[in-house]
């Protein structure tokens, strides 16, 4: 079984398992499936909303779609969360992109 059947198995069992969907997400993405990745990563943060990781991954792969407009939303989001939750790393890496993009 691959990688992307088996985190659907585990998300079809579990549709709030934040790890499974973040590893969906990414494996979509890396897939090259774009907006398949991005509703992932929409419903992912959607249900957990300091699932920081989600936001700067979601925001790479808006960046490398070129809708930076999103991917700057994404990042303001997702600086409030490692806020939240008192990620400085998180916040810097998000904030080092949100400038790289004119944010």
């Amino acid at each position: 079984m691959d990688r992307l059947q088996a985190l659907k198995d585990i998300l079809a069992q579990d549709p709030n398992n934040a790890f499974a969907r973040y590893g969906l997400a990414m494996e979509l993405s890396h897939r090259g499936e774009t907006d398949n990745a991005l509703a992932e990563f929409h419903t992912l943060i959607k249900s957990n909303p300091d699932y920081t990781p989600g936001y700067f991954m979601a925001a790479q792969t808006l960046s490398r779609a070129g809708r930076n407009e999103e991917a700057k939303q994404l990042l303001r989001d997702g600086i409030a969360s490692a806020q939240r939750t008192g990620n400085g790393h998180a916040e810097s890496e998000m904030q080092g992109m949100l400038d790289e993009l004119g944010g």
